[in-house]
């Protein structure tokens, strides 16, 4: 048995744990929730050695036990998957695996790279990833990194493994995989500990869960008979709001057309068009080629062929500068930390910095007020949470970074939106504000999205058309949603046959 005892860490202006007492068993998947900034992820940090509690215990087995740092956890057979991507870019997908164990594979001073080669592969495997193990990390994406994690995390085969926010950046294709992974763990007596905004998923995977707010234990539930509802209320005190969204009035008008775009690898003579105040939703698997046609769009890469047209005219967007400044397109990444948000810089800086350009004087000089009158009206719009903006974004919840990394394209007046997961990590509370915000932009300011989720509900919730990417191309169309003429199961089902 894991056991926290009266576990309190305050840092400065926030108590962020206060007298927290929980316990966790081997052989159980325990899932840990809360909203954005309860708590969770400063209590599994503690567990880890990350951060150190300022009072209370961790006790293994009725023993208490030291924390210092990472390496401590490891000794004592606990090893976590963290929320933020934490790899060695250059370093290649095996090194990455056997990180923390390199030394295991290393004889009179020479490692064995073969040997490491066919221990990654074996875990790359079980975590349904088709990589090369001598591929470099940082030319990867989101999703793959974040299974790259979870790869390191079983080699160190560990007692106790905590997860958190494990399928965030994956589709349900690769959250199935992981699910069963972790089931599978839980058979053969690991402990899990899973942190998870997704209360389905939850429900599906847990045997209890604890809930935390405020920085309080609220108190644990066994999952089995346990509503949806119930475990809102524990989170958010009060009980959920789930209003259909309505119908969304989009016209004729196309905004962005994109023809026969092709970049080698990437995405295969793909063509679609966006009408004014639309939502259209681009929905795959990892590496389908949804993202992919997001970032040539934006001019983050570059195609091979085709044409993009904005407003009827042919566009010319050779970089993310063509695309913000000369069409009025933003793109909201799906790695708010490495591409969404500067996290080292402050609050007011990552919403103002897309709009430099437009509050210049005449000395070339940004007006410091114009500047202070746009970042405070946007936290204030956004309902960030924050005790400043100049509050560095790495120092607040993954829901506020996201508020933020949304927050600066709205500063910069986009016409154009890509949406590329947008609630990622965040909690229900977080989600239903993100979800309103979308849709108003595109109901009420005339905005036109795509929006890329691997978030089926969300997507059914939002989309009023969506695409389907299977290998590279568009495999089929869903309309109807716009008249509520289809149900979720039906749109699900749809979606299944276009991508098997």
């Amino acid at each position: 048995m894991l056991e926290l005892r009266n576990i309190s860490k305050i840092f400065p202006g926030v108590k962020a744990l206060d007298d927290v007492t929980l316990s966790f068993q081997t052989g159980e998947i325990h899932a840990l929730m809360g909203e954005n900034g309860a708590g969770k992820s400063t209590l599994i940090k503690i567990i880890t050695g990350i951060y150190q509690a300022d009072l209370g215990g961790i006790y293994l087995d009725g023993q208490q036990v030291e924390m210092k740092s990472y390496r401590d956890a490891v000794e004592h057979d606990i090893s976590m998957v963290s929320q933020e991507i934490q790899i060695i870019p250059e370093a290649s997908v095996a090194e990455n695996i056997v990180l923390d164990r390199l030394d295991k594979y290393s004889r009179h001073g020479h490692v064995d790279w073969k040997m490491v080669r066919q221990e990654a592969a074996k875990y790359l495997e079980m975590v349904g990833l088709d990589i090369s193990t001598d591929a470099r990390t940082e030319l990867l994406t989101a999703a793959q990194k974040q299974l790259i994690q979870i790869a390191k995390a079983l080699s160190a085969n560990a007692k106790y493994i905590l997860l958190d926010e494990p399928t965030s950046s994956l589709t349900s294709y690769e959250s199935g995989n992981l699910i069963r992974l972790v089931k599978k763990l839980k058979e053969e007596g690991v402990g899990i500990i899973f942190v998870s905004h997704k209360i389905e998923e939850v429900l599906e995977l847990c045997d209890v869960v604890s809930v935390i707010r405020d920085g309080k234990y609220v108190g644990t539930r066994e999952c089995q008979g346990l509503k949806r509802a119930e475990i809102v209320k524990m989170m958010i005190g009060r009980e959920e709001a789930n209003e259909h969204l309505g119908f969304l009035d989009v016209g004729d008008e196309t905004v962005l057309e994109v023809k026969h775009a092709v970049a080698y690898g990437k995405t295969e003579d793909v063509s679609l068009a966006l009408k004014k105040g639309e939502i259209l939703g681009l929905y795959g698997l990892i590496g389908s080629g949804r993202t992919e046609l997001a970032r040539l769009i934006f001019g983050a890469d570059k195609m091979d062929s085709g044409e993009i047209y904005v407003n009827g005219a042919r566009a010319e967007i050779h970089s993310i500068r063509d695309a913000i400044e000369k069409y009025r397109i933003g793109y909201v990444s799906e790695n708010r930390k490495e591409e969404g948000l500067i996290l080292d810089f402050p609050v007011g800086t990552n919403i103002s910095i897309n709009i430099w350009h437009r509050i210049l004087n005449r000395f070339r000089k940004i007006q410091t007020d114009k500047e202070k009158e746009i970042v405070d009206g946007m936290v204030q719009k956004m309902q960030i949470k924050t005790p400043s903006v100049q509050t560095h974004a790495q120092n607040l919840s993954g829901g506020n970074q996201q508020k933020v990394s949304i927050g600066k394209w709205l500063a910069a007046d986009c016409d154009i939106l890509i949406i590329d997961e947008p609630t990622v990590g965040v909690d229900v509370g977080a989600k239903k504000y993100i979800h309103d915000l979308i849709w108003k932009l595109a109901k009420e300011e005339g905005k036109s999205i795509l929006l890329i989720s691997s978030d089926m509900p969300e997507m059914v919730t939002l989309a009023r058309r969506i695409l389907v990417f299977k290998d590279h191309r568009i495999a089929g169309e869903i309309c109807g949603l716009n008249q509520e003429e289809k149900s979720y199961e039906e749109v699900s089902q749809e979606i299944g046959r276009l991508m098997a």
